[in-house]
């Protein structure tokens, strides 16, 4: 989710900052380094979390961190300090949460001796999600496959803004798992391979990825603030995500409407179409300013959020009791490497065997009882799934 909004923050920095569109010229010889920032505290009980980077060029394709800042938050009389966990990560040093009638305000200093601040922000209307659920359906395009949906309800109408972030989990089966592994005994020149057992853990792991699109709505000038059957992710169902077991953890934000266009903005120059477009609307400033340069362009906004969070599982035979498994994301193709090769002068010297064992390339699948190629072998996904994820289930996971 960070380095998606880093991106089209960074994007819109350059588009709309370089004038009417005829011809886009990735390389920007006039390019202007800024600060990004990526700043959302809620009233969740936790160490909150500040992203700061810089606009980087087109062509670069990563983000520039800013580092070694100096980032704090205050509000009601305390001031709650940052520091950096990570390259642009900044984390409060004591777990808060925001709490409702208070004004938060976020200073940054950069190592440049630059100070940035926000404008004062209040915690938005607490708004619970009321059902989390899984449908299986065919979309409007014509994919079959499994729609999570929200519901949600503010019968005090002060909600109104929303934005969906997720956080999906999935059991993983190694296909191709065996109980036994390879080792190198000796290279030259005998090219000796023995067999141990291979671990339990890498027959079934579990991998967990977040959201990275702007997923959001508003119930703004509707006749109630209610939200029946969003979207909150759809997944295809030859995705080999859930082939087994699936988990999906949504978060609701209440936003501001301030919040609400900045986020809306970005989601709409996430579009090719509006990249190109001949529109010039300007920069779209958000809530933060250069207290040494009040003309100096900043991205970003800080948000103080309510959240809501809600869960849900489903097996892939609960929908697809009779379907094949999805293909599973690499194809397992079954390879038979040498031993032994022949040299120049007609000896036998170690063949890439060696090697693919040694560097777990591939992993065992079965042996062939022939010694100049004594194995079938796997790529090493098909046969542990550690590739892929960790051994240990989550401790919220359920079966």
């Amino acid at each position: 989710m960070l380095k998606k909004l880093v991106f089209l923050m960074t994007l819109l920095f350059l588009f709309l900052n370089s004038g009417c569109i005829e011809e886009i010229q990735f390389e920007n010889e006039s390019f202007e380094s800024a600060l990004v920032i990526y700043a959302t505290i809620t009233n969740e009980e936790k160490q909150q979390e500040i992203f700061l980077s810089r606009t980087y060029r087109f062509e670069e394709g990563e983000p520039l961190f800013e580092s070694n800042a100096t980032v704090a938050i205050s509000g009601n009389g305390v001031i709650y300090e940052f520091e950096e966990a990570e390259p642009g990560n900044y984390v409060s040093k004591m777990a808060f949460r925001a709490e409702p009638n208070v004004e938060y305000q976020l200073q940054i200093n950069t190592n440049n001796g630059r100070t940035y601040t926000s404008s004062p922000s209040q915690l938005t209307q607490t708004t619970q999600i009321d059902a989390l659920y899984a449908e299986r359906e065919t979309n409007d395009d014509g994919v079959n496959g499994m729609s999570i949906y929200v519901d949600s309800y503010d019968p005090t109408g002060n909600s109104q803004f929303y934005r969906y972030e997720y956080e999906e989990t999935f059991k993983i089966e190694a296909p191709d798992w065996k109980d036994i592994d390879l080792f190198v005994i000796s290279e030259d020149p005998f090219c000796l391979i023995g067999e141990t057992d291979r671990p339990e853990e890498q027959r079934i792991c579990y991998r967990t990825e977040s959201s990275i699109d702007i997923n959001q709505v508003s119930t703004a000038g509707l006749t109630e603030d209610r939200l029946s059957r969003h979207l909150a992710r759809f997944v295809q169902s030859d995705d080999y995500k859930i082939s087994h077991r699936y988990s999906l953890l949504v978060k609701q934000f209440v936003q501001s409407e301030a919040a609400h266009n900045f986020f809306k903005t970005l989601l709409n120059f996430s579009d090719d179409g509006s990249l190109f477009s001949q529109v010039q609307p300007g920069f779209v400033a958000g809530n933060i300013i250069s207290e040494d340069n009040p003309t100096e362009k900043v991205i970003g906004f800080f948000e103080v959020s309510s959240v809501s969070t809600e869960r849900v599982f489903f097996n892939y035979r609960d929908f697809y009791p009779n379907d094949n498994l999805p293909p599973y994301i690499n194809e397992c193709m079954i390879f038979t490497p040498a031993r032994f090769t022949e040299h120049f002068n007609k000896t036998e010297v170690c063949g890439p065997l060696i090697n693919i064992v040694k560097g777990r390339v591939l992993v065992y699948y079965e042996n062939t009882f022939n010694d100049f190629s004594p194995y079938r072998m796997v790529p090493r996904v098909c046969g542990d799934c550690t590739v892929l994820g960790r051994s240990e289930p989550p401790q919220f996971w359920v079966e």
